[in-house]
């Protein structure tokens, strides 16, 4: 277990972070928080629509192309090795994201319940790949707070939010 309280926490690339640090990492962190992150790279790489051409061509160079190099692309990806997350896990989504879509999100939080770790979902109806309105922004950091007052802190009263 870390020595001390501490938690792994982004979003996008960096919520693929957080994933991959818990999966890969899983007595670094106490806890985790995802934020529209990618889980599965073959998911994310084979759902960039055509109209996306330079990005995916920028993509399959970077990360990898999801047929020739699909091995390594599952090795990578914390879906599937999501039987090593131990830490309590938070997965932000939107459910219009056309990068990381929805499903990747269901997938990952999916395979954390079967094999009942702690994993708590919360999925914005009218969002795509971040926070496009300022009241689900509000409502998601509010959640994380709680999140990480009840699972870093141990303390099940969330901490005072001060809304302007």
């Amino acid at each position: 277990m870390p020595s001390s309280k501490n938690f792994v926490s982004s979003g996008s690339y960096g919520g693929y972070m957080t994933l991959a640090a818990l999966a890969f990492k899983p007595e670094e962190f106490n806890v985790g928080v995802d934020i529209f992150g990618v889980s599965n790279w073959i998911c994310t790489l084979e759902s960039i629509p055509p109209y996306w051409e330079s990005f995916r061509k920028a993509l399959y160079k970077e990360v990898g192309d999801p047929v020739n190099d699909r091995q390594m692309l599952m090795e990578v990806s914390p879906l599937f090795h999501a039987d090593k997350i131990t830490r309590p896990l938070m997965v932000l989504q939107g459910a219009n994201d056309p990068r990381v879509i929805k499903s990747e999100s269901d997938d990952i939080v999916s395979a954390i319940q079967k094999k009942g770790g702690v994993v708590e979902y919360v999925l914005f109806d009218n969002e795509g790949h971040g926070f496009s309105k300022k009241e689900n922004e509000i409502t998601g950091y509010q959640a994380i707070l709680k999140f990480l007052d009840k699972y870093l802190k141990g303390n099940n009263n969330p901490s005072e939010v001060i809304t302007q």
